[in-house]
């Protein structure tokens, strides 16, 4: 008797190791729900994420197929992609949002299909946040919103304290100043907005905003068209903050038409100062047609979403003792931020 007791536990064994095995999977369908493929930073996201898929398959052997859905800066159109790729049955879906307020439907539908997800660099908005990724069992890879601000502020700062008056061109003690804005409801853009002019001038940066706010929606044309409208209206301005590369390279070309920040030995130039380190602004800042940037590092984003998403599926989990070696989990507990880094021009060099 003991030995058919015995006989049936290792068959019992035996069945149970043939079935992991058999759900044991090397190769995962996830579909990638982008906000728009035409935005700079973003771009280099999805670049780093088809890097580390091809990476991950090199080092484990599973592959990871991306199926990657341009919204076109379009709710509606990523609420219909969402149910198309649900008509798929992926096996993860990663989302940049197209709306900060627009994830509830996403996570509902996800949800109901018992599709897992997560979420990246633009994160659902204050109002949303705890039933779109806390509540629904998400986690959001992003960055912290006033960093890059806190980052622009500082640049400035140490320029002042270095030399004044190559920032201060009219003289008066000040600095004139004018700040482009991705867009009005988007977290980072809130953020980057506010501390690049509070820690400024909590650092001893006596600054002026000459116009309100300029919304030009991250977009390099908006940018060049509105500068050129607030440039003649306001030639006084010796310093542009920009939330974004993109931003600042439309402000460069509308300053251009006036002579300025060309690059030229002898031509005059104001400060730009951007955020994304983008190659475009990298030639800029190498040319000397703009000041400085902030990197947002797209790069480790892409990899940190094909980790994290990996160690759920594989983990049901997505973070553990082997995340922590990389990352720090924020206090929320279903987030973590990828670092931002100064970029002036010896870093360039």
């Amino acid at each position: 008797m003991k030995k058919l007791v015995a006989l049936f536990l290792v068959l019992i064994l035996a069945l149970s190791c043939t079935a992991v095995l058999a759900e044991a999977k090397t190769e995962y369908n996830v579909t990638v729900l982008v906000w728009k493929f035409d935005d700079t930073y973003g771009s280099s996201v999805r670049q780093g994420m088809n890097k580390w898929a091809k990476a991950y398959e090199d080092e484990t052997g599973i592959k990871i197929n991306l199926d990657m859905q341009d919204a076109g800066d379009d709710m509606a159109k990523q609420v219909e992609q969402c149910d198309q790729a649900i008509g798929k049955n992926p096996d993860f879906v990663i989302i940049n949002l197209a709306e900060p307020a627009g994830g509830q439907t996403l996570v509902d539908k996800l949800t109901a299909a018992k599709i897992p997800f997560l979420f990246y660099n633009i994160p659902p908005s204050e109002e949303t946040y705890d039933s779109v990724v806390k509540e629904s069992g998400a986690f959001f890879v992003g960055t912290l919103p006033r960093e890059a601000g806190d980052m622009q502020g500082e640049i400035l700062a140490d320029l002042w304290a270095a030399n004044s008056e190559k920032i201060d061109l009219n003289k008066d003690g000040k600095v004139q100043f004018v700040e482009f804005k991705g867009v009005a409801n988007n977290p980072e853009a809130i953020a980057r907005t506010q501390y690049s002019e509070e820690t400024a001038v909590e650092m001893g940066v006596p600054l002026e905003m000459v116009t309100d706010v300029i919304v030009a929606d991250w977009d390099t044309t908006k940018a060049n068209d509105a500068m050129l409208a607030t440039w003649k209206a306001h030639p006084e301005i010796e310093l542009v903050f920009a939330n974004n590369d993109d931003m600042a390279i439309g402000v460069i070309a509308a300053l251009n038409q006036s002579g300025f920040n060309t690059g030229n030995e002898g031509d005059p130039s104001i400060a730009v100062i951007g955020v994304d380190a983008t190659d475009a602004a990298f030639e800029a800042i190498k040319a000397g047609r703009m000041t400085a940037t902030v990197k947002q590092d797209g790069d480790a984003m892409g990899e940190a979403n094909i980790r994290f998403m990996m160690n759920y599926l594989l983990n049901g989990v997505f973070f553990d003792d082997t995340m922590a070696e990389k990352y720090k989990l924020n206090d929320d507990g279903v987030s973590v931020y990828i670092p931002y880094a100064k970029i002036t021009e010896k870093d360039v060099e």
